[in-house]
């Protein structure tokens, strides 16, 4: 009777929000350079938006720099806007196909910025993992109308989901306090 209710699907769901949080916070720009925070451009080239990884190799030669090798000559021009229109603050330079990104230091208004930006992700994260739990509750209290569960499993159920939403809740926690303070270290 308990394989009616499936709570591996909704800690797999939780596992998964928990993971695009982590990728979105990891183009939030911090001091130091990194691959990640091209992530979110997407250039207008033969005629679709794409992401630039599929249009130049992305590196990292050093720590506040981030090169991009570009494959086609043509796209050069496009990539460089692309870059220039994002909400990076970075201005973009030119060197045959490389461009160069120098990730300046930080500003103590950029980082209270940045530090806003990042407890909005982990309000969004959060809400998305209260989400997953009301859907299982919502599952529960059905199969219970159903009769295809007992109170007593119905009990142990919700005690479940919620140990998994609170577990979850915490990990984003933790993931967005070590960002904050990466984002505050000089």
């Amino acid at each position: 009777m308990s394989s009616e209710f499936n709570q591996n699907s909704y800690s797999s769901k939780m596992d998964k929000s928990i993971k695009s949080f982590m990728k979105d916070i990891s183009t939030l720009r911090t001091g130091r350079a990194n691959t990640n925070m091209l992530d979110t451009i997407k250039v207008d080239c033969y005629g679709q938006m794409m992401p630039i990884e599929q249009l130049a190799t992305v590196s990292v030669p050093e720590a506040r720099l981030i090169s991009v090798q570009i494959w086609d000559k043509s796209n050069i021009a496009l990539v460089e806007s692309a870059i220039q229109k994002s909400d990076l603050g970075i201005n973009p330079q030119v060197d045959g196909q490389i461009i160069r990104l120098r990730i300046p230091d930080l500003t103590e208004e950029r980082r209270k910025d940045l530090i806003k930006i990042l407890k909005n992700m982990s309000e969004k994260a959060k809400v998305s993992i209260r989400n997953i739990r009301r859907e299982a509750n919502e599952e529960l209290k059905k199969k219970l109308k159903d009769k295809n569960i007992s109170e007593d499993q119905y009990k142990n159920f919700e005690k479940i989901i919620q140990k998994l939403t609170d577990t979850s809740i915490e990990k984003i926690e933790k993931i967005t306090n070590d960002k904050e303070k990466e984002i505050i270290q000089i």
